[in-house]
Parts: structure tokens; C-alpha cells; sequence
């Protein structure tokens, strides 16, 4: 059986929810025939309506498939799919894993090494851009893994992602990830609590920004997340407080893996951890403002 991107082997793709729909309506768009999954039935039918065929079973849709994307919650439910209920060993002979989930590098490794006995190369290469841009096909994608796997991926991520980087042995792919979030999610603690400063000195809010923006503050939450979703107290970005926590702790535990001792990585990580406890699973990352305000309101430290 061919083993090329370009194969008219199907790809399974597994897990359906909010990001991986659009991923992958846009896999069907770009003329790959998909079979997906997810134990939910609203998401099945709204692939079959975009033309994919949908199992309630990971292992029914890996069945005969020449790749297999994982887009779920973390690495230890990757490695339960594959590896505890079988879908590994459904697919066809050298078929190419991609785990486009938010996974610990560490256990990605790990993983490699399991499949390597299947004959199952994979690659790592989560996501960066939200919602909005995997609808539109606009995705920045960081695969980790041996070269020729990650060329051999290319024409799919390719329609899903606008920007890919190689970045270069396995496990890559998701410290890059989360390390990027780590950056992120540090640049909208250090605006917010500018808001909160300026604001109780007088500033209008309106006007830190537009500074910011015109200023070496200038990053990516001033320009695209706090008017609309925090200044606004809208908190609907469509990212999640749980997962920036999650992707949080991932960059803080590999720091502690490669025993750097850094400081700011594990206070960041710790305070968004707290702001998922107060605020609830449900919250929108922009909401990590809200817990900024209530550790405000609660005066000065004694």
C-alpha cells in the first residue's frame, strides 16, 4: 500500500470537539476522504453533513486508514486510543500517527518508542490559533519527529494549517506549543494587571491600551484580546482558562524535567492553576483578568 500523504488510504480522525470539526471539514474541503470519531453523537452527524464517515469507536474508524490524527484532551487519552482500545492496531501496515493534541513532550517520547514495534512512525504537532482559525484553515502548526514523517504529513497539515514548522525531534512539536502559551498567557497577566494598576491610578482602560499598542508593550493579547473580550467583560474568546492552565503546567514541568530552575514559568503556571479552581473548568482564558480583580479586591498583603 502506498505510504505517501497523497494515499487513497482514509485518514481517521479522532476527536471531534470544537477544534477538531473544523479541522477536519477542512481536511474534507481539500479532498481527503475522513473517518472519524467521537463518543458524542452531535459532533458524528455534523461530519457525516460535511461528507466524512463517523464512528462512536476510535478502533472502527482506524480500520484499513494510512493516517491517524488524535485531536483530544491530553497525551495520556492519546496513548489510551491507541494503545489500549486498539486503534493502532487497526490501521494499515506504516500508517503515520499525528498527535495534533496539547501533550506532555515527555510522554510523546514515550509514545514513539511504543509504536516504533507496530511499525507506526508519529509525529507531534499541535496547534496554535484557536477556533476562528481552524475554521478558516489558518492554523500555525509545529510537528515534532523524524524529518521524513514530517514531510510525509505535510499535504494534510497543510490543509489544515496556514504555517508549519518542523521543529525538530519528536516531542518537539508540543513543547513548542506550550511554551508558546506559556508566552501568551504571561503577556495577558502582564496587561491585565497594567489595567488594573492604571485604572485604580485613573487611566481610562481604552487608553492603556491604544499606549500599549503604540508602545514596546505591544503583544499579542493588547492587540486582540483586551478590548473585545476583557475592557468589554464579554470573556468569550472561545478559548479556555483549563487548557491555557493545563498547557501552562506542561512548559513548567518539562522546566523541572531539564531541571532549569526558572522562576517565572512556575508562578505563572501555579497562578493560572489557582484561576481554574476559583473561576471553574468552564472559564474563558480572558477571564484570567477576573481572578487578577479579586486578588486586587482583597487589599494589601499583611
Amino acid at each position: 500500500m502506498p505510504d505517501s500523504a497523497s494515499s487513497p488510504a482514509p485518514i481517521a480522525f479522532i476527536g471531534l470537539g470544537q477544534m477538531g470539526l473544523p479541522m477536519v471539514r477542512r481536511l474534507i474541503a481539500a479532498g481527503f476522504t475522513v473517518r472519524g470519531a467521537d463518543p458524542a453523537e452531535a459532533p458524528r452527524q455534523a461530519l457525516v453533513e460535511a461528507g466524512g464517515l463517523a464512528f462512536a469507536d476510535a478502533k472502527e474508524a482506524a480500520e484499513g486508514a494510512g493516517i491517524l490524527i488524535t485531536m483530544l484532551p491530553n497525551g495520556r487519552i492519546v496513548r489510551d486510543v491507541l494503545l489500549g482500545a486498539g486503534a493502532a492496531g487497526a490501521l494499515a501496515k506504516g500508517a503515520l500517527v499525528i498527535d495534533m493534541s496539547s501533550s506532555a513532550p515527555t510522554d510523546t517520547v514515550s509514545l514513539a518508542a511504543d509504536l516504533v514495534p507496530l511499525g507506526l512512525p508519529l509525529i507531534d504537532a499541535p496547534v496554535s490559533g484557536g477556533v476562528k482559525r481552524a475554521i478558516d484553515g489558518s492554523l500555525a502548526i509545529m510537528a515534532g519527529g523524524p524529518a521524513e514523517a514530517v514531510e510525509r504529513a505535510r499535504p494534510v497539515l497543510a490543509a489544515m494549517g496556514k504555517s508549519i514548522f518542523a521543529t525538530g525531534p519528536i516531542g518537539s512539536g508540543h513543547a513548542m506549543k506550550a511554551l508558546n502559551n506559556y508566552v501568551s498567557a504571561a503577556g495577558l497577566v502582564a496587561a491585565c494587571e497594567a489595567l488594573l494598576v492604571g485604572g485604580r491610578f485613573g487611566l481610562a482602560p481604552e487608553t492603556i491600551v491604544d499606549v500599549l499598542n503604540a508602545s514596546t508593550g505591544r503583544n499579542n493579547s493588547t492587540e486582540v484580546k483586551m478590548k473585545p473580550f476583557v475592557i468589554s467583560e464579554a470573556f468569550n474568546s472561545g478559548f479556555s482558562l483549563a487548557l491555557m492552565a493545563k498547557d501552562l503546567r506542561i512548559a513548567a514541568d518539562l522546566a523541572d524535567h531539564l531541571e532549569l530552575p526558572l522562576p517565572q514559568i512556575q508562578s505563572v503556571a501555579t497562578l493560572w492553576e489557582a484561576a481554574k479552581c476559583g473561576l471553574g473548568a468552564q472559564a474563558d482564558h480572558t477571564e484570567i483578568h477576573r481572578h487578577l480583580q479579586a486578588l486586587a479586591a482583597s487589599g494589601p498583603r499583611g
